[in-house]
């Protein structure tokens, strides 16, 4: 049987170990893949990311553009230098990429004009024109007046936006009525090549169609009407970048988009996008060194790392305790196939004498009254042999499962004692027991399971003792409100290895005085026992010196 359980140990070891080395290749390759998908990913953002930077550092304009420059609508074409100027002041505020502003007051006759276009009956030219801005000393500069007497170049600016509007209103059909989206349209101008912005207020309806009526006769008297022109001019440095990724996009510039980098070292990676309107001769460029996206990659990859290595954790656990379960399933087996072995010797033998002597008894013709007593004697004690294992196991289930009630009576402990160092040595009368008793004389307890606790440890005290030291030492004190009982031989002792074990059900020590007759029930009676009377027992031992039981009982007077 022992060459089995080594060999179930090793089998058990070796599918320990193999699966140990699976899961860990397993781990190792989850890791590699991990690393690589997380260089992967790491990589594919550093792409698809600086569009959500472009969103948010170009957001400042596109509210510029479709909120706030749509507000010089509002003033209808009445904006004068000193609100024009008011208007400049929080623009230029809000919005630090816009550089200068040139506000043009402009008016529509039926009539040519010195300075601006003419189309047809239409004429449209600046009555003032003012700059304002950054670097302009004093704030805001008067560059044109119509009461000039020289001739004055208004710019290709203005006369662009003069020529869309002439153009609008004669392709205009005065029975329909024009989107907002086709009229921002017509009336702004975003020139990418020079970063401005030319923006005429929308005319209102009524004003479109007496402009229509301006083109198609001369009226008289000739009419004159108001409209802003505002030039912006814009400075895409001065674009706040917004890194949404700081970790991932080490430097971000703006540049023209034909920049091209003088240094094109591997050791650094890059990106671009380019920016839109009136910056759209503009790139954001993006750039970060390899070792700067390793700890992206690597701040990425922990997180995994850190799961995956959990699970590789659960996974040795599990194998931790599926090694351990087969390893007690295999003692257990042994320790349930010596029980069986042991019980079925244990019955078999008085079963075999009474056998034997039922046959004798069968077989003889007569029976002296000599032989009569004798054959009476060994079947009554193999009976009682039998009757006694069977008690023992039927107590001890009984015990374990709960199934008994402690029968409380008052005990005298000297009494007691006596009795039991009496039945044993009539049984043993080489066996020499002493006793002493400290602090009580009587207390409450079932008698039945204390003289089965007591028969028991005087029985392996007198089992396990060379034929020269059988001897025990029986000592019963009251300390501290508790009772002690000590059970102290001269016996052979028990190795330190197994004392952890000697309580365990089935579990035999293996010596020469244990080969025969014993299931390994005894200690572990004993133990189920004082849990059962609500108490505690130990024991200390030295090989070849003795033993030592101890039992703590609640002292009940």
């Amino acid at each position: 049987m022992a060459l089995d359980k080594k060999s179930g140990y090793r089998k058990n070891f070796s599918l320990g170990i193999t699966f140990i080395v699976l899961i860990s290749i397993l781990f190792i390759l989850s890791l590699f893949l991990a690393f690589n998908y997380s260089k992967k990913s790491i990589e594919n953002d550093f792409v698809s990311e600086k569009v959500n930077v472009l969103e948010q550092s170009i957001k400042p304009y596109n509210d510029f553009f479709q909120n706030k420059m749509p507000e010089i609508s509002y003033y209808s074409g009445f904006l004068d230098s000193s609100t024009a100027a008011k208007f400049v002041d929080t623009v230029m505020l809000k919005y630090p990429f816009i550089s200068k502003v040139t506000f043009y007051d402009t008016e529509v006759k039926n009539v040519p004009v010195k300075d601006g276009i003419n189309a047809n009956h239409l004429g449209i030219g600046p009555k003032s024109i003012f700059q304002f801005g950054k670097g302009v000393k004093p704030d805001s500069v008067k560059l044109y007046s119509e009461d000039d007497t020289k001739s004055f170049n208004v710019g290709s600016d203005f006369n662009a936006i003069a020529i869309k509007l002439a153009t609008f209103v004669e392709d205009l059909d005065t029975a329909s009525v024009p989107t907002q989206e086709e009229l921002f349209t017509n009336f702004s101008i975003v020139n990418s090549n020079e970063n401005k912005i030319t923006y005429l207020n929308i005319p209102r309806r009524e004003d479109l169609r007496a402009y229509k009526d301006m083109i198609r006769r001369k009226l008289n008297p000739a009419p004159i009407y108001q409209q802003d022109v505002l030039v912006f001019n814009l400075d895409a440095h001065k674009i706040k970048i917004i890194n949404t990724r700081p970790l991932l996009y080490q430097t971000i510039r703006i540049e023209p988009l034909t920049y091209d980098p003088i240094d094109t070292s591997e050791e650094n990676i890059n990106t671009e996008i380019a920016l839109p309107g009136a910056f759209s001769d503009f790139k954001l460029y993006l750039i970060s060194s390899r070792s700067y996206i390793k700890k992206e990659i690597f701040i990425y990859f922990m997180p995994i790392a850190l799961v995956l290595l959990l699970v590789y954790g659960v996974l040795l656990l599990v194998a931790f305790l599926i090694y351990r379960n087969l390893n007690i399933n295999s003692k257990m087996f042994k320790l349930q196939y010596d029980f069986v072995n042991n019980l079925t010797h244990e019955f078999k033998t008085p079963v075999s004498v009474i056998k034997i002597a039922g046959n004798n008894i069968k077989s003889a013709t007569t029976l002296s009254q000599r032989e009569q007593q004798l054959y009476g004697k060994i079947l009554d004690e193999e009976a009682d042999k039998l009757n006694g294992l069977m008690n023992k196991l039927l107590a001890f289930t009984q015990i374990e499962n709960k199934a008994i009630k402690l029968n409380q009576e008052e005990v005298n402990i000297v009494d007691f004692i006596e009795s039991t160092i009496e039945s044993h040595t009539l049984k043993h009368p080489d066996f020499k027991i002493t006793y002493e008793v400290v602090g009580f004389k009587t207390f409450i307890t079932d008698p039945v399971l204390l003289g089965s606790l007591f028969d028991n440890l005087a029985e392996n005290a007198y089992k396990y003792s060379k034929p020269e030291q059988k001897k025990l030492h029986i000592s019963a004190k009251l300390i501290k409100g508790v009772l002690v009982f000590r059970f102290a031989d001269k016996g052979i002792g028990i190795a330190a290895s197994e004392l952890n074990n000697i309580f365990k059900k089935f579990f035999r020590i293996q010596n020469e005085y244990n080969q025969m007759g014993s299931v390994g029930l005894g200690l572990a009676f004993c133990k189920e026992l004082v849990n059962f009377m609500e108490g505690e027992i130990s024991v200390k031992s030295k090989v070849g010196s003795g033993t030592e039981f101890k039992i703590v009982l609640p002292y009940n007077s």
